[in-house]
């Protein structure tokens, strides 16, 4: 990988589990050489052939964030997004690396379609796209994905996302493969057969507009089975985009009980509500369905007290045509990832420490990334950074967005926290929000 010049960020706070600190930080080769209090003065201007700086006053110097969950459509809905259109708006929100989900056509259950997906982000080369892989074949819930090979060349998640495996035979059976095979299975909690044709969250504002509605209780009974599964088999799990209140309960309890899981929200989960459909906007259209403020208030309590582990952005980009439909003909999914830090920054009632927690060093665990993300900013350490300002206020437009999609619920509404630069192996790829490379 090739290195440009060395570069100095100076006067940041610098965040890491162990707290925050106000230092600069060299990096060199890639890799972070030092950080301290005014290290800047030791090192010769930059027009003298000193290294690149970077101003980060007010701004805090982290690991660059990690999305468990994000939509590229390539192969086979390029229109919507490509893995390079999609890295860069990754890119742009802080991130890192991003795990490409698997609902691709052809779906990613096979060793050729996943190397495909891992050797274009190696192309556009902006951050590091991991493939997940599907926990059936085409994600049809009938036959296992071929677990073993996929393993073997380096997947560590599967799911089905879109769907939720519906056969609790075929369930328990991934499950008991995830244990042997030392994989992670990250589940999206549906229980289909009671959310057919719903457009929205059953509730009052469904009634109202009269249209049909997607229960709550669709996501809670498959939770509470695979939940139930985990604790027999013993295998790792990983839940998705969860939206419910009582999901949040039940993921409490069983962390409690000691259980190998984990949980995601997304940012939209956590700051709209189920009210955003009343002018039938498809934009506001999402699986699972924006939910009620006592959902909303659940979830941040559950970012708040460690119940949920991450914020996932649920990227989900479609092109204009399709989303310019009815609601009951509309795919489900908003854009996430330039807006995500915005989002909980201004949303989640998290400090700022916990947000990186929650996009960056719990992301990255769960991924199993951690060789190359989500470590402390110190000396040794793969110089994988984000820099963003805490405080910042902003509000996205339609001209900043990178995707090939623009299907964002966020514009005009007040967004805090933004990315102003973020390194990949030492190199500066954003730089006032715009991409470098």
């Amino acid at each position: 990988m090739s290195h440009s010049k060395s570069v100095l960020i100076i006067g940041g706070t610098v965040v890491n589990t162990s707290g925050e600190v106000l230092a600069d930080v060299m990096i060199d080769q890639g890799v972070v050489q030092e950080v301290g209090p005014n290290i800047s003065a030791k090192y010769a201007a930059e027009n003298e052939g000193g290294p690149r700086r970077i101003d980060a006053t007010s701004c805090v110097v982290t690991s660059a964030f990690v999305d468990l969950h994000t939509h590229l459509r390539e192969p086979g809905r390029e229109e919507s997004e490509t893995i390079e259109t999609g890295s860069r708006a990754a890119a742009l929100g802080g991130y890192g690396a991003v795990i490409a989900m698997p609902n691709t056509e052809p779906a990613q259950d096979s060793v050729a379609v996943v190397e495909f997906v891992r050797m274009q982000g190696e192309r556009a080369g902006l951050v590091d796209v991991v493939p997940s892989a599907c926990i059936t074949v085409n994600r049809s819930g009938l036959q296992l994905s071929p677990f073993h090979s996929l393993a073997q060349n380096g997947v560590t998640l599967y799911t089905d996302d879109g769907n939720g495996v519906q056969d609790p035979v075929i369930m328990r059976r991934a499950m008991e493969y995830a244990k042997e095979l030392n994989i992670t299975l990250m589940q999206h909690c549906e229980v289909s057969r009671l959310t057919e044709g719903a457009v929205m969250h059953e509730g009052c504002c469904s009634s109202h507009l009269g249209l049909p509605g997607w229960p709550s209780i669709a996501e809670v009974l498959m939770l509470q089975r695979d939940l139930e599964l985990v604790r027999e088999t013993g295998a790792k799990m990983h839940f998705l985009h969860l939206s419910t209140a009582r999901s949040v309960e039940l993921v409490r309890q069983a962390k409690n009980e000691g259980l190998p899981i984990t949980a995601e929200v997304t940012p939209h989960h956590f700051s709209l509500t189920d009210e955003k459909l009343s002018g039938f906007n498809t934009v506001f259209k999402v699986n699972p369905p924006l939910r009620t403020m006592e959902d909303i208030e659940a979830l941040r309590a559950g970012m708040q007290d460690g119940t949920i582990d991450a914020i996932a952005t649920d990227h989900a980009p479609h092109a204009a045509h399709l989303k310019d439909q009815d609601l009951q003909a509309a795919p489900p999914g908003m854009l996430g990832l330039q807006s995500a830090l915005g989002v909980a920054m201004k949303y989640s009632g998290c400090s700022v420490q916990r947000v990186i927690e929650l996009m960056s060093w719990a992301p990255a665990r769960i991924a199993g990334l951690t060789a190359r993300q989500g470590n402390s900013v110190a000396s040794g350490n793969i110089a994988n950074l984000v820099v963003f300002n805490p405080a910042a206020q902003w509000e996205q437009s339609l001209d900043q967005i990178v995707s090939k999609s623009q299907n964002t619920p966020y514009l005009g509404l007040p967004l805090q926290g933004q990315v102003q630069c973020v390194l990949r192996d030492g190199k500066v790829i954003v730089e006032a929000g715009v991409v470098t490379k």
